[in-house]
């Protein structure tokens, strides 16, 4: 299958990070190479053009599974003012509570599950994990405030592959208060 006429290259790789990510999250991360390049619309030479190895592709996937996650958080920090302790820690609480409602949810989990099969992908989710830790660490709160926060807002997560335990009502109020956590000194 060639080049799909008028797609750049961001474009080609964004449709095959979508496609990937799909199939992992059905099939595993055995899914060959070949299913990714038909459903994503492309060869599999333009495939391996872009991601030359099938790590490459699952860490590119990957990296923009946390970056998406960094920005949203980021931006929804810099809805506080700047300095204000527990701002990044808050902004962790809602984009994660709010995520764990959304229709992508499982999946996005299911292909995390998938991929940390991957050395190279393990390695950056611990990078990721590493960095996530420094900088909720630097938000100007006691420690033990920033594990509580860290443990129950990836338990809400990581809940909807498992089955949710608490009830959206109770949801609703292990987030506000672990949002008042955060504002006590």
């Amino acid at each position: 299958m060639g080049r799909t006429a008028g797609r750049g290259a961001d474009e080609t790789r964004r449709v095959i990070l979508d496609a990937a990510t799909s199939l992992v999250a059905r099939r595993g991360h055995e899914v060959p190479l070949a299913d990714v390049a038909e459903a994503a619309g492309v060869s599999k030479g333009g495939l391996l053009y872009h991601f030359p190895t099938k790590d490459d592709l699952f860490a590119a996937g990957a990296t923009r599974l946390f970056e998406r996650f960094r920005a949203s958080v980021f931006a929804e920090a810099s809805r506080e003012p700047a300095g204000e302790p527990g701002r990044l820690a808050r902004a962790y609480i809602r984009v994660s509570f709010a995520d764990a409602v959304g229709d992508d949810t499982r999946e996005m989990i299911a292909v995390a599950a998938q991929l940390m099969n991957v050395a190279a992908v393990r390695e950056l989710s611990e990078a990721d994990g590493r960095r996530w830790r420094d900088d909720l660490m630097g938000d100007g709160l006691a420690p033990a405030t920033v594990r509580l926060v860290v443990a129950a807002t990836d338990g809400v997560s990581a809940a909807p592959l498992w089955g949710a335990v608490l009830a959206e009502a109770d949801a609703e109020a292990l987030e506000r208060d672990l949002l008042e956590a955060t504002r006590r000194p």
